[in-house]
């Protein structure tokens, strides 16, 4: 069974990388020339902030594990397919938002340029920490390989929490604004 939902696990990880180096290579000009918010981009862009901070509590859980020794194997590995999950539903999420560009503003193209090497990172260090717990698992209080792994992924998910964060409030503000500006019937700029 370990194999087949690291397998299973890898190939998820694996198309996501796929679909996130290819988002990657999207040039400039393929960009959207919206000028104004999308309304669907907003929503999704909340979506991977409730997401990333999920992301962000089950990477510090499982960092606190590893200073806890104690703990079994198996608390790790139920942590980590929690978090696993969690990775997979925001890769889905990026993969809607990848999808929507074309009617997202230049600030919501800027999110979602500015997650993907985030959620690489984190996927990454995910796909290290399961198979490096695939293989070391009686030995998980000792190496110090782990808990790096465990570590990045605490430190990289707190980041991608507060960068979309810092993007979803931006564009609550932005809309705000733009509301105060039309019902004031001021030029724009």
């Amino acid at each position: 069974m370990k194999t087949t939902l690291k397998q299973n696990y890898t190939m998820k990880l694996t198309t996501l990388a796929c679909l996130v180096a290819g988002i990657a290579g999207i040039t400039p000009a393929l960009q959207a020339a919206a000028t104004t918010d999308s309304v669907a981009v907003s929503k999704m862009l909340a979506q991977a902030k409730t997401q990333a901070y999920s992301i962000s509590v089950d990477a510090d859980a499982l960092e606190s594990y590893t200073r806890e020794p104690s703990l079994s194997w198996e608390s790790h590995v139920i942590e980590i397919s929690r978090m696993r999950e969690d990775i997979n539903a925001a890769g889905k999420t990026l993969a809607s938002l990848t999808s929507s560009r074309a009617q997202a503003s230049p600030w919501q193209v800027a999110a979602i340029d500015r997650i993907i090497p985030f959620l690489q990172e984190i996927a990454s260090d995910t796909t290290a920490a399961i198979e490096y717990l695939n293989k070391n698992h009686t030995q998980l209080a000792t190496k110090r390989e782990y808990t790096d792994y465990i570590e990045a992924n605490a430190d990289t998910s707190k980041e991608l929490s507060t960068l979309i964060a810092h993007f979803v409030d931006y564009g609550n503000r932005k809309s705000r604004y733009d509301s105060l500006r039309s019902s004031l019937e001021l030029p724009a700029k």
